[in-house]
Parts: structure tokens; C-alpha cells; sequence
């Protein structure tokens, strides 16, 4: 009986299903034990007035019992042999063989109870499956790992917002994902960025040198990959700047309006200003001046550069001098469309009959619309008040002829009322 209370104990430990099986064999047994036992044993006999228990197990039992075990054993040998071959459980056996020799036979009060009832192969199964239902520790439950809802692919980052600390908090920075997502590879860079690591470190950067919160996500939007610079090479751009005069303040609003600033090497920076300075002969002051106020000259391509320098000299006809003029006032001219800078000037100097001198003493006008520029000449020129020469009375000023509103411009330079502007306009 301790042998059949120990199998059992062994097999509740180890729930193979080959161990559930065993277990029912051991069950078989010991009923059969019993009621060999239990049919063996005679009745109380009464004598003298006293009772004898007598043990009537006789040495016929004896034999029966052992042939029982030895039969027994040698099915359980040629069972387990068996069922190793088949269902490939030889290395968890030789695992329970090492506990049961290994182990000291524990005491049978803490076995599973003997009823005269069998049990089934389901029951056994079920005693040594865990409940659903079965309490576990605070300690156990925060360990259990919960598999991300990420999916797995999208065409649009918005999936991602809610499942992504990154991303979320771009959002709240002000960075339009929309734009991002449009651009090939940024959305998967983005998802594998850590806010905390990658993040936080290059925003504390930009706010370390001047920075405002709120160009935070302008700068983001336009220039994913300032993320993904290392600290040193931006501190270092940012050092070279301030080597070659720029203020703080100055770093950090051309920073703020040109968001890839930071992303060029030092070289390249500096290849950049020598160019201005000596294409256009300018002093290192006048170079700071209109690199500060259209930081983009360092960012962008140099050949757009070039062509609308050649186009002011062939073209046009300015001098040296003049366009040196045009471009500190106005920086813009060095990137604007060549189709439109060429469509003001040809409007200015042949319809409106501006000589060279003028348009480099209001150089703004370069810069304005084709379409105000032009209504606003040909309402003038019907009114009979078209006069830019200033040494004509009633003298109109290009600059104020292109930048005063609507209003002004009506009541101060054409002495009529918006409505007239506009009903001139209806009819050209």
C-alpha cells in the first residue's frame, strides 16, 4: 500500500498524461488488494465470553498476493516500456525514475485517500490540471507579459498614436504626422524611437540653446531627422556658429526657421558662407546679415543661387554693385522663381519704364506680386497719376506702391475709394 500511496503521489507532481495513466493502473491494484484482504479474513469468534479477533489469512493467500504483485509488476515494466517508444516520453520517465529512488517515501497520511470507488482517466486528469479560477499572488500577476495590439502594418500613423509613447507626444508637441507618413521610411524611424532616450534628449537641446516650445513641432515636422543626430555633432554646428559671430539669440531664430540647419556638417557650413562672401564680394558683416535673415541659403541648393545671379547681370543688366544692393536689402531674390523674379522685372522696367537705379533703390519690389503690382499700375496709369519719376510732381513711390493696402493705397496715392479699385479690377 505505500508503494501504490507513493506512485500516486509521484504521478499528482507530474501531470504527463503517461502519469495519469499509471496512477489509474495503481488505483486497479490497490482495490484488488483490498478485497483479497478483505475476503480472507474470517469473522469475530465469541469464546468464554470474550471476544478473539482471529487473522484467517492463510498461506495459501500468501502466494495468491505474490503472483498478484509479480504480474503486476512486470505489466507496469512492459506498459511503461511501451508507451516510452511511443509517445517519446523517455526523457521526462528517466526524470521520474531519478525522483522516485532519489526521493524518501513520504508519510501516507499525506496521500490521496483510498475509496472503494475507481477513478476514471478524466478524473486523474483533472485533479492535476490548474483551476482558471485559481487565485495567484500580486507579484505573479505583474510578471505576466501582455502581447501589444502594434498592427502589424498600416498605411497611416494614426493606427500607432495610442499604442506609441513616441508618437503621442509628438502630437501634443504640435507635429503634423500626416506629413510625415507622406514621406517614404520616416514613419517606421519614428516607431522605433525611444521618447525618453532618443526624444527628450535632442528637444532639452533645442530649448538649452533658445529655442521656443512652440517651434517644436515645426521643426519636427519639416525635420524628422534632427531625432536621429547625435548630441555632439549638434552641439558642435551649433559652436561653430557662435564662432563666427552669430549671437544666441541669432542661432536660435535661424534654428527656428530653418529646421535643417543642424543637420549639415561644419564643413559644409563653412563652404556655404565662403561662397556668399566671396560670390558676391560682401564684408563677413553683410554675409551674417543675409545668411541671419534667410538661414534656408545654407540648407538649400546652390544652383538656384547661381542661375538668378547670372539672370540679375546677363539678363537683367545690374551691376556689380547694384546687385549687391538688391541682395542685402532682400535676400529673397538669391531663391525666388526665376519665371516670376523675370516676369516683375520685365513688367517694371518696360511697361512701367523703371530704370535700373530706381529698382535698386527699392529693391522690395522684386519681391511683391505680379498681380497687385500690375492692377495697381494700370488703375493709376487710368486715373493719369502713374508718375515714379521722383523728379515729377505727384511722384509715386515704388515701395509704397506695392506694400500699402488696399485702403491706404486708394485714399493716399490714387485720392479714390476701395470700391472704385475694385470695380476697375471687374472690368480689366
Amino acid at each position: 500500500m505505500t508503494m501504490a500511496t507513493t506512485c500516486a503521489q509521484l504521478c499528482l507532481r507530474c501531470r504527463s498524461p503517461l502519469c495519469s495513466k499509471i496512477l489509474a493502473g495503481t488505483w486497479q491494484y490497490c482495490t484488488q488488494v483490498r478485497h483479497c484482504i478483505s475476503v480472507t479474513r474470517a469473522p469475530t469468534k465469541i469464546s468464554n465470553g470474550l471476544f478473539i479477533r482471529e487473522n484467517h489469512t492463510t498461506t495459501q493467500t500468501r502466494p495468491k498476493w505474490k503472483q498478484q504483485m509479480c504480474y503486476y509488476n512486470d505489466l507496469t515494466a512492459k506498459y511503461l516500456t511501451t508507451e516510452a517508444k511511443e509517445d517519446k516520453y523517455t526523457e521526462d520517465l528517466s526524470r521520474i525514475d531519478v525522483v522516485a529512488y532519489e526521493s524518501p517515501v513520504l508519510p501516507t497520511r499525506d496521500a490521496v485517500p483510498v475509496t472503494e470507488k475507481q477513478p476514471s482517466l478524466a478524473d486523474l486528469d483533472a485533479a492535476v490540471e490548474f483551476s482558471a479560477l485559481e487565485e495567484i499572488s500580486e507579484e505573479a500577476a505583474a510578471s505576466i507579459s501582455i502581447p501589444s495590439a502594434v498592427p502589424p502594418a498600416s498605411t497611416s500613423l494614426r493606427d500607432y498614436v495610442d499604442k506609441s509613447e513616441t508618437l503621442s507626444k509628438l502630437v501634443q508637441l504640435g507635429v503634423n504626422l500626416w506629413k510625415l507618413e507622406q514621406r517614404p521610411n520616416v514613419g517606421s524611424m519614428l516607431l522605433r524611437l525611444d521618447f525618453n532616450t532618443d526624444v527628450a534628449p535632442r528637444l532639452l537641446f533645442l530649448k538649452d540653446i533658445g529655442v521656443e516650445d512652440t517651434r517644436f513641432g515645426y521643426i519636427i515636422t519639416h525635420n524628422p531627422f534632427i531625432l536621429t543626430e547625435s548630441l555632439e555633432n549638434l552641439k558642435a554646428r551649433v559652436n561653430y556658429l557662435k564662432l563666427k559671430k552669430f549671437t544666441s539669440e541669432t542661432v536660435a531664430s535661424m534654428v527656428s526657421r530653418a529646421p535643417y540647419l543642424l543637420n549639415f556638417s561644419v564643413k559644409r557650413l563653412d563652404n556655404r558662407l565662403g561662397f556668399y562672401q566671396q560670390q558676391l564680394n560682401l564684408s563677413a558683416s553683410n554675409t551674417r546679415n543675409i545668411i541671419a535673415r534667410l538661414p534656408r541659403l545654407l540648407c538649400g541648393s546652390l544652383e538656384p543661387v547661381k542661375e538668378n545671379l547670372k539672370v540679375c547681370e546677363i539678363e537683367f543688366g545690374f551691376k556689380e554693385n547694384e546687385i549687391q544692393h538688391i541682395v542685402i536689402a532682400v535676400p529673397k531674390v538669391l531663391t525666388a522663381n526665376k519665371r516670376k523674379l523675370t516676369q516683375i522685372f520685365d513688367f517694371l522696367h518696360n511697361t512701367m519704364k523703371v530704370p535700373h537705379h530706381l529698382i535698386t533703390k527699392f529693391p522690395q519690389v522684386l519681391n511683391t506680386k505680379y498681380l497687385r503690382l500690375r492692377e495697381r499700375h494700370l488703375f493709376l496709369e487710368y486715373l493719369g497719376k502713374a508718375h515714379y519719376d521722383p523728379t515729377l510732381p505727384n511722384y509715386i513711390s515704388l515701395d509704397r506702391l506695392v506694400s500699402l493696402p488696399d485702403e491706404t493705397f486708394c485714399t493716399e496715392l490714387a485720392s479714390a475709394t476701395v470700391e472704385d479699385l475694385y470695380l476697375f479690377q471687374k472690368t480689366r
